[in-house]
């Protein structure tokens, strides 16, 4: 574990990146993680996918995979691979600060 900082705030990341405390993330963290993934700006469907993610997460204690996000997200599997080209499913969970899902790589 190691500490990075985003948006200004210190945050807990695993090796991979990913938050150990989801409670930390703030929506300034997911803009400029996006950005450094390469995503210039966060539309209103990368959003969507984000909050369902967070939610997801809390409650059920691990992030979606891409067939549940395809099917439970309102975004098409298509659409999301537009809108996390490196992977839907980890690189969402990654700007919306939650562990990487199970089952992903």
């Amino acid at each position: 574990m190691s500490t990075a900082t985003f948006a200004g705030t210190p945050v807990e990341v695993n090796d991979e990146g990913f938050f150990v405390d989801p409670t930390q993330w703030t929506k300034e963290i997911a803009i400029e993680l996006a950005a450094a993934d390469g995503i210039a700006e966060l539309t209103s469907q990368h959003w969507q996918v984000l909050e369902f993610m967070r939610k997801e997460y809390f409650e059920k204690g691990t992030g979606p995979t891409v067939r549940v996000l395809g099917k439970t997200s309102g975004v098409s599997v298509k659409d999301l691979y537009l809108l996390f080209p490196k992977g839907p499913a980890k690189m969402a969970a990654r700007i919306a600060g939650i562990p990487k899902p199970k089952g992903c790589i």
